[in-house]
């Protein structure tokens, strides 16, 4: 499937073997939904960081604000 299913109720959805196709789509676009706003919510706390919370994971203030202006769905 995709490396986006990390929910262990969506990974047993997945490898049921007679999952009928438009559940198996519904599994996999909310697979992708989730990861979309599990990088909403990332970035949106990366930008809410101060400096020294930053330089403390490893980012200057430049490259989280680059990654804070990403869309959603661009990894």
């Amino acid at each position: 499937m995709t490396r986006a299913m990390h929910n262990p109720a969506l990974l047993l959805l997945n490898a049921s073997p007679r999952l009928p196709l438009i559940a198996a789509l519904a599994v996999r676009f909310a697979a992708i939904v989730t990861q979309w706003e599990q990088r909403r919510r990332s970035r949106l706390n990366l930008g809410r960081l101060d400096d020294r919370l930053l330089r403390d994971v490893g980012l200057t203030r430049h490259h989280a604000d680059a990654e804070v202006s990403r869309y959603f769905w661009m990894k």
